[in-house]
């Protein structure tokens, strides 16, 4: 069969359809006529006519399941490899074997992917040769940030943080976890933020202020210098004393969103305009209604890329004994998570963090029935918008391919060391370097903005009542 051309076996598709219906319409009649025969003429067309149909129905559905295993669903495999190889940059064969009755097609195809990959590769190490000269500069560049005394941290004209030093990483930590985009208002008292803003751009100069962290447990002594095209430098003096002297300084920033254009509607706004809190948890056991979180991991996706540093880990007191069962998953025992914070104080931080983000998770129901049963103990409410991963995959991939994170993430060209899978901090990073993957294959096909992100994702919805 694999040699036959594929306009030949599409006809003995139809071949078999047609033979088999005649003789079912035959083998009817004959019965039928038997029927007559034995009883009256009525029974005997009815009888015929019931046998007929029930017949083509099957034969119906049986040449529907080998068209959909040997056509469909290969061409959509096949579909599903090249996007991802041209928007996600996965570098892996074209399954042939999957498609071998789909004659030349799969080698085509493989062919344009390979040349496809050389002229990718030949583009990338002249990109990389400037990349490398780039990472040295700002490697230079942060390590003299790091010997001034100061926290520096830029901020838009909307007043979001677009940029922060090592130092202003530390500040903004004794408050809560650093966040790329973060309003400045999240950290410090907006009042005295909003009074020297309006100093500033009556005089054009640079303005001294003290900044009060919202709990208001700290207080620093900043300037605060107008940048061309607005927006803000803000420096807080002293800074070092507060830092530890082992502790990583990175330079964190993203200069596109100085000219990010304001927020549209949720449903309106591009994807990759989007900032996407990416989290995970480890529980005692399957069961939302009952079971307790023993760890909650997030990481921040800003513009489609992940952001260095800016990542939740927390261990959570679940209030009762964790099961060995699953602690042989995911390793979490009663020794580490005794003292830790409980649900309401971790949750209350996670809270914070994903702040202003749309939430995404795989398999997010189950996650977030955990967190929605203890809201009213953080005192919070979860109301984020809310992307799933499993959706994205059926959406991409087809609803008859397999939807597990493992099988994400082979597909896609993400490495999840084996020490790191069933941790929340590993399954959120893997999750995250999925999302940043599917984000380029969505708009390809022109799934742009949020809004139909979600009209698409409604469709594959029994998927998660499934597995749920």
């Amino acid at each position: 069969m694999t040699r036959l051309s594929l306009r030949l076996r599409v006809f003995l598709f139809f071949a078999a359809l047609a033979l088999g219906g005649s003789a079912l319409i035959g083998a009817a009649l004959w019965l039928g006529l038997a029927r007559a025969q034995a009883s009256t003429p009525e029974n005997g067309f009815a009888f015929a006519g019931i046998v007929a149909v029930l017949g083509l129905l099957a034969l119906c559905a049986g040449i529907w399941l080998l068209f959909d295993e040997n056509v469909a669903r290969p061409i959509e495999r096949i579909a599903a490899e090249m996007r991802a190889r041209a928007h996600a940059g996965v570098d892996r064969r074209v399954d042939t074997h999957a498609a071998r009755y789909l004659g030349d097609l799969a080698p085509a195809a493989e062919a344009v992917s390979a040349q496809l990959g050389a002229s990718t590769l030949a583009t990338a190490q002249r990109v990389a040769v400037e990349t490398e000269r780039l990472a040295a500069e700002t490697a230079r560049l942060t390590a003299l940030l790091t010997e001034i005394p100061v926290a520096m941290m830029m901020v838009g004209p909307g007043g979001q943080i677009v940029l922060y030093d090592g130092q202003a990483a530390e500040v903004l930590a004794q408050i809560h976890v650093p966040r790329l985009n973060a309003p400045l208002s999240d950290y410090f008292d907006p009042e005295a933020v909003a009074q020297a803003v309006r100093r500033m751009h009556r005089s054009g100069r640079e303005v001294a202020l003290v900044l009060a962290s919202v709990d208001g447990r700290q207080s620093y002594a900043a300037r605060m210098r107008p940048l061309d095209g607005g927006g803000y430098l803000l420096t807080v003096d002293g800074a070092e004393a507060q830092i530890a002297p082992e502790a990583e300084r990175p330079l964190v920033y993203d200069f596109d969103l100085l000219t990010a254009p304001a927020p549209a509607a949720l449903e309106d706004t591009p994807l990759s305009r989007l900032v996407h809190v990416v989290f995970d948890t480890e529980t005692t056991g399957l069961l939302p209604h009952k079971d307790e979180v023993v760890q909650i991991a997030a990481v921040r996706v800003v513009n489609g890329r992940i952001v260095p540093g800016e990542v939740l880990d927390l261990l959570v007191d679940p209030g009762m004994p964790i099961p060995p069962a699953a602690t042989r998953v995911h390793r979490v025992t009663d020794a580490m998570v005794r003292g830790r914070p409980d649900i309401a104080e971790a949750g209350r931080r996670f809270h914070g963090f994903a702040r202003g983000a749309v939430i995404v998770a795989h398999n997010a129901p189950f996650d977030m029935a955990f967190l929605r049963r203890h809201q009213a103990r953080m005192g919070v409410v979860w109301d984020n918008p809310i992307l799933d991963t499993v959706l994205l995959s059926a959406v991409l991939f087809g609803a008859g391919q397999p939807h597990t994170l493992d099988a994400l993430c082979d597909r896609l060209g993400v490495t999840l060391p084996p020490a790191l899978r069933h941790t929340a901090l590993g399954d959120a990073r893997a999750t995250a370097e999925v999302l940043v993957r599917m984000l380029p294959m969505l708009e390809a096909r022109g799934i742009t903005t949020f809004g139909q992100v979600l009209e698409e994702t409604r469709r594959h919805g029994r998927i998660l009542a499934d597995q749920n």
